[in-house]
């Protein structure tokens, strides 16, 4: 043979990948090469999930500057006022979130304050498995929810591929699935097939090619052409997006440059998961010298989630998707003695996107009525994804969730 076993192998793989995603080949091929669908159809709606992992200090990042408490608690960690962003008379961004203000002055960001829930856990692992299972009961559930997404459309279409892990992270919880596939991509390049040495393209000839009795090798070859053809297509975008130098050089904007070429192909995928802040405790953990760290993911996420947003917007794209970011709990108010902060409660969940009603939703909590030196949650984390399920994929939530959870009055549907 003219290629090693390495490379066979590798190439076996990216076809292997490409398959899952062959059987949208036909409905992906209706729609221009600008992925363009139509406005307002929850079917043609994508969701992107990012997490923020080690529990995001919601206070320094929508900051409470007009509430003397957050100063008063904060003798070392409090944002100077004259650098925030400012949203109201209480509020204001981050020093080095200019981007998200933006963003919330043109509409396309809002802000769910006081996001949590009753039952929740200060410890990182149970924490995060109570919001990627949905479940706050500590029943060690197997399955996440955006993972009950796919197997709720895979028992209508058992050929689909709707959800899609875009990082370097092992898959998480969130994404377990009891029937579906969700596969992982790091970029682009992971879904198009490259020719192995010695592979001339011509169709081959004699028994292979002959062979159409051969249920096996006809599932493969079907298997084969639909994948190239998802190559060719994701290829296409490749080669028509580069040189576009307007995402920073960040791993969180690669990731949504990934998932905007993903949404411009058009394959079929409805939600979208990446991260910013890595694996294990995660990099919003800050316990000691939080400023820097914090300000520098704050920075990131900003600037990463506006480069998409722009992305979109400029092909018209906007309308059609929803950014949402969580994190497993907030932090405390008081700082400690290491000039950190310890895990809190309640923190503030963003939305990004084209079809935005109201951009401050609820009410900042109280810094003085707290929860072990924590804000209380007011609104319930399972109503933020009964309404991206509901009201913007179009899916019936409770099927996800388990029970009825109001959705929240915040999208143009």
């Amino acid at each position: 043979m003219s290629h090693t076993r390495r490379e066979f192998l590798k190439a076996t793989a990216a076809t292997s990948a490409l398959a899952s995603f062959a059987p949208v080949v036909p409905q992906f091929l209706l729609h221009s090469c600008a992925g363009k669908t139509a406005k307002g159809a929850a079917g043609d709606r994508v969701l992107v999930v990012v997490q923020l992992t080690g529990g995001n200090d919601g206070l320094n990042t929508v900051v409470p500057y007009g509430d003397d408490e957050y100063g008063r608690n904060r003798p070392t960690l409090r944002l100077p006022t004259k650098q925030l962003h400012k949203i109201d008379s209480l509020l204001g961004f981050h020093p080095r979130m200019e981007a998200f203000q933006r963003l919330y002055k043109e509409g396309h960001l809002s802000i769910v304050q006081g996001v949590g829930c009753r039952e929740h856990s200060r410890d990182h692992e149970d924490a995060m498995r109570m919001w990627h299972s949905a479940n706050p009961e500590p029943t060690r559930q197997q399955t996440g929810w955006l993972g009950r997404v796919a197997d709720t459309v895979g028992a209508h279409d058992d050929t689909s591929v709707p959800v899609v892990l875009v990082s370097s992270i092992k898959k998480p919880l969130v994404l377990n699935a009891e029937r579906a596939i969700i596969p992982s991509v790091r970029s682009l390049d992971d879904l198009t097939i490259r020719q192995m040495p010695g592979q001339s393209g011509r169709k081959p000839r004699g028994r292979l090619q002959a062979d159409t009795d051969n249920g096996l090798l006809d599932f493969l070859r079907r298997q084969t052409a639909g994948g190239r053809a998802v190559s060719r297509r994701i290829k296409t975008v490749t080669q028509a997006t580069t040189g576009n130098s307007d995402y920073p050089s960040f791993t969180l904007a690669g990731n949504l440059r990934t998932v905007a070429g993903l949404i411009r192909a058009d394959v079929g995928i409805r939600v979208f998961f990446t991260e910013l802040g890595g694996e294990g405790f995660g990099g919003f953990d800050n316990h000691a010298n939080q400023i820097g760290n914090h300000c520098a993911l704050v920075h990131q996420l900003s600037e990463s989630v506006s480069a998409f947003v722009g992305d979109l917007k400029r092909d018209g794209l906007l309308d059609n998707v929803l950014l949402m970011t969580f994190s497993e709990f907030g932090r405390t108010v008081k700082e400690n003695g290491r000039r950190g902060t310890g895990h809190g409660a309640a923190a503030p969940v963003f939305l990004a996107g084209g079809r935005l009603k109201n951009r401050l939703v609820g009410q900042h909590p109280s810094l003085t009525d707290l929860d072990n030196d924590a804000p209380k949650h007011h609104t319930d984390f399972r109503r933020v994804f009964a309404t991206v399920l509901d009201r913007w994929l179009g899916y019936d939530s409770r099927k996800v969730l388990s029970q009825q959870f109001e959705p929240l009055d915040i999208l143009e549907v």
